[in-house]
């Protein structure tokens, strides 16, 4: 499927989004006085962020410093978006059409949706929306009326929406098969799920500059969430405006691992399957430099 192709509707939510470069308030489920704290504070810092970070994700790395961060940024989220829902993981088909979810990596209730997708061991298609989008974000406005984020897509519905907590919450109710969803799981975005953001200093929060052009095929990555190597290849993807299949194999998945160990003879994530250069990676760190070898201009 092309970038372009996209259903059109809109239904708002209540709960939780995000828009850059302010946020939007939250009216959570944990009371809105600990929403409000969260969101004032992530409203501040966020732009700050700019600041900190390098604003070239292709300047050399130092690696201790990338895998203490992210490794620390998966520690803050436990238990959450490592584990699949043994329910859910025996889901007979996946949906018939896919699930699109426009996002972005550096958004902590974009995050939360991310976490539900690899709980419920589903597929979705990513249309990473950075700051400096120069598609994804009209597509969502197109659709919606705003540019805020996460924003759900669901053709096997007829569904749009806004709103992190009511896209949690639609998830389980159409394709949890009955799984619960895990305590206190919305309201410890409000407490920690920030801190992969600041940690990562705002990575996978701006589209950068030299990033070229959406290719014709869709990019495909098997990970799941709290992975703290997937984290990086998110954060590229993002970064490039790349569009790609989202297959989670988290812990306990069962369709995920099976396709993964089929394609690449293991069940390690991350791993990256480029169908526009016939191109299949397994290590971060050689994904990273792919991309942006690939899909950046001069």
């Amino acid at each position: 499927l092309r970038a372009t192709q996209h259903l059109r509707g809109s239904h708002a939510g209540r709960n939780a989004c995000i828009s850059l470069p302010h946020m939007s308030s939250d009216s959570g489920e944990s009371g809105k006085s600990s929403s409000g704290s969260s969101q004032s504070v992530l409203s501040v810092l966020c732009p700050l962020l700019k600041l900190v970070a390098n604003d070239d994700p292709t300047a050399p790395r130092n690696k201790a410093f990338e895998t203490a961060t992210t490794g620390f940024s998966s520690m803050a989220r436990l238990p959450w978006g490592s584990e699949v829902s043994p329910v859910a993981a025996g889901r007979a088909l996946k949906p018939a059409q896919p699930i699109r979810l426009y996002e972005f990596e550096a958004c902590p209730f974009c995050r939360r949706v991310r976490e539900t997708a690899t709980y419920l061991d589903l597929e979705l298609e990513v249309y990473p929306c950075p700051k400096g989008s120069e598609l994804h974000r009209q597509v969502v406005q197109e659709l919606g009326g705003k540019e805020t984020f996460p924003f759900l897509v669901d053709p096997n519905h007829d569904s749009t929406m806004y709103e992190s907590g009511d896209i949690v919450k639609y998830l389980f109710s159409k394709y949890g098969e009955g799984a619960e969803m895990q305590p206190y799981f919305l309201e410890s975005t409000l407490l920690s799920g920030w801190v992969p953001t600041l940690l990562r200093a705002g990575r996978g929060m701006s589209r950068y500059e030299k990033a070229s052009p959406a290719p014709q095929l869709m990019l495909q990555l098997y990970s799941y969430e709290n992975n703290q190597f997937c984290r990086l290849v998110r954060e590229a993807l993002c970064e490039l405006e790349l569009p790609y299949t989202l297959i989670n194999a988290g812990k306990g998945s069962i369709a995920g691992r099976e396709a993964l160990k089929t394609l690449s003879g293991a069940t390690r994530c991350p791993y990256l399957v480029d169908p526009n250069t016939d191109s299949q990676i397994s290590d971060s760190e050689d994904i990273m430099q792919y991309l942006f070898k690939t899909y950046t201009v001069a």
